[in-house]
């Protein structure tokens, strides 16, 4: 039998300017898109258009504050789940994947939020599970410091179990509402979750219809070592940060063998690296393009963002023309995002200020400034070379630089038969290839 060529699965990752820390200061990028609705829908017809797999949209429950944040478009923007649920609503195909912290959550809340997503999109919803790397989100949670690293794994999976079964307490025809016989569900198609942990106790059942994906797609963003165990157990599409092809590959097999030995089938982990890319015309006017957003770094927003990447370090008392210092593996922020920035620094021998402005566009993650076919014939050695099913793709300002990738490379990767010309499905799952799961908590039978 005959499979159908593999094909690249691709995310939008959108950040209300674009990702570059200084894009809402440049001319061709509006400075309050943050609380656009309209930037935002915009933003999903393109995407549709060029049929990307699902839009993807980060979140942090805590304002960007202190120093040089009020110098970045950081502090204000909308609360993501509303906002897709919107854009659900003027889109018709493309998933909808939103970042919700397990950290200062409660796995209630997140599994009724979203399935009723799922439900109100047909099909498209995707959840981020995260736990919170910014340690100012534990004060607007009762907490007077944050959850330490390896706790907040531990509160992730047991969060994630809780939150599965939650989407299970109902069989698919559990609501027949009948009305010649008044009954409005059947109750042996119910099951009451009662669930008991060390971080949580959760009676249930959830009071939504088990959705039309059967469950969300569980979507999982860390790349430590607590975080590949718990991606490899429990998620379904992993985004990453990787500086090298070489990196990504070494990061593809260890997830992939990891999904194994949890009985799981490797292709049912979907491994997308993040890649942040501007276009040119030409090579040399992306990076003309490029060095326009550079231009407008200062000093200490560059120091600012490498602040929040690293962990959360204070460091404001060290001089921005030596190295980067010395400093203790965070318990409070990412610790692999803060490995692959310090290596970066030493294997490029940066300065604290070339540091934080070399990372003010990608923060670390793989960069490609370059034509259509240069982009393209990067993201095909990954997709061919054992480093990525597809790709998280930032762009340094929007909507600009979307409508470059939407109108430049998808086309060069459509003539290579490497990206679909048109969605086949209707549902996150199906774009992404990923099986709708059965119900865990009741039997297959015949009725």
């Amino acid at each position: 039998m005959n499979r159908a060529p593999r094909q690249m699965k691709l995310g939008a990752f959108l950040m209300a300017t674009g990702h570059h820390v200084a894009a809402w200061r440049h001319p061709d990028v509006p400075a309050d898109a943050g609380l656009s609705f309209a930037h935002y829908k915009h933003l999903a017809k393109v995407a549709e258009a060029a049929k990307f797999d699902a839009l993807f949209i980060a979140d942090s429950v805590a304002a960007a504050t202190g120093d040089g944040a009020n110098r970045m478009a950081r502090s204000d923007h909308f609360e993501p789940l509303t906002l897709v649920s919107a854009l659900s609503a003027v889109t018709e195909r493309i998933g909808l994947i939103v970042t919700a912290t397990t950290s200062y959550n409660e796995p209630y809340h997140i599994a009724r939020k979203f399935a009723s997503l799922d439900h109100l999109s047909g099909g498209r919803a995707g959840w981020n599970l995260v736990t919170s790397d910014a340690a100012a989100e534990a004060l607007n949670f009762g907490r007077d410091e944050h959850i330490d690293h390896a706790q907040r794994y531990r509160r992730a999976r047991e969060f994630h179990q809780v939150v599965t079964g939650l989407w299970d307490s109902w069989q698919d025809d559990a609501f027949i509402r009948d009305k010649a016989s008044g009954q409005y569900y059947d109750p042996s198609r119910l099951h009451v979750l009662d669930h008991k942990g060390e971080h949580f106790q959760v009676k249930g059942p959830l009071n939504v219809a088990r959705s039309p994906q059967g469950q969300p797609v569980v979507v999982q963003a860390g790349s430590s070592e607590a975080g590949r165990r718990l991606a490899a157990q429990t998620a379904e599409v992993v985004f990453t940060a990787q500086a090298s092809l070489s990196a990504a590959q070494a990061f593809y097999r260890d997830l992939k063998s990891r999904a194994g030995a949890f009985h799981r089938d490797p292709d049912d982990l979907k491994i997308m690296p993040g890649m942040f890319v501007v276009v040119g015309d030409t090579e040399a006017q992306a990076q003309e393009k490029f060095e326009s957003f550079q231009d407008l770094v200062q000093p200490e927003v560059g120091v600012a963002l490498l602040e929040r990447m690293l962990g959360n370090f204070d460091l404001s008392g060290y001089p921005l023309d030596q190295p980067l210092p010395e400093l203790p593996l965070t318990q409070s922020g990412q610790q692999s995002r803060q490995a692959l920035l310090t290596q970066l620094s030493r294997n490029e021998q940066l300065t604290l200020a070339q540091l934080g402005r070399r990372i003010a566009g990608g923060r670390g993650h793989f960069s490609v400034i370059g034509t259509a076919t240069q982009i393209a014939d990067h993201w095909q050695e990954w997709f061919e070379q054992g480093a990525a099913d597809g790709f998280n793709v930032l762009v340094p300002h929007l909507p600009g630089g979307l409508e470059d990738v939407a109108n430049k490379v998808i086309p060069e990767l459509q003539r290579r038969g490497l990206f679909r010309q048109d969605y086949s499905g209707t549902t996150l799952r199906e774009h992404l290839g990923l099986k709708r799961p059965a119900n865990r908590l009741f039997p297959v039978t015949e009725r």
